[in-house]
């Protein structure tokens, strides 16, 4: 009987109309592009010079403390930001691979359908609301994917 039911799960995900399918990706195409961009640029920022050699100051003189701890924590902040944009660029990256292979919209955990509603807010949402809560909450503890 569970069987049953997880196939009329995976086919409930399967009738989600082409029309939507194709908007779906689209956006996902859309987020991926600007994603793609602004990792980019905040790697150059976080990898460009400091502000001396910036400003071409190539004196010997020593820099000020307090811009030394503002270069770092510049740079750590972008890291951070750049870090938390790649991982929503491999939730992307996944979304558009289940369109490819046709499981768009079913929740990675319990198979069930993913609501319109809320792939319209997060199209690469990969659970629906009453799992991501449960994650959320702590409730049920999931292994993060290696890479």
């Amino acid at each position: 009987m569970e069987l049953a039911v997880q196939a009329w799960r995976r086919t409930a995900g399967d009738s989600m109309k082409v029309a939507d399918l194709k908007a779906f990706k689209a956006a996902l195409e859309t987020l991926r592009s600007r994603l793609r961009g602004d990792v980019s640029t905040m790697a150059d920022a976080a990898l460009r010079k400091t502000r001396s050699e910036a400003s071409g100051d190539l004196s010997s003189m020593p820099i000020h403390m307090a811009d030394i701890g503002t270069d770092a924590f510049e740079q750590e902040f972008t890291l951070s930001l750049m870090a938390t944009e790649e991982e929503t660029l491999v939730l992307v990256e996944q979304a558009l691979a289940k369109i490819r292979t046709r499981t768009y919209g079913t929740c990675e955990e319990c198979d069930s359908v993913i609501a319109k509603k809320r792939l319209e807010a997060i199209p690469f949402a990969p659970l629906c609301i009453r799992c991501a809560e449960k994650l959320e909450h702590g409730a049920g503890r999931r292994p993060r994917q290696p890479r």
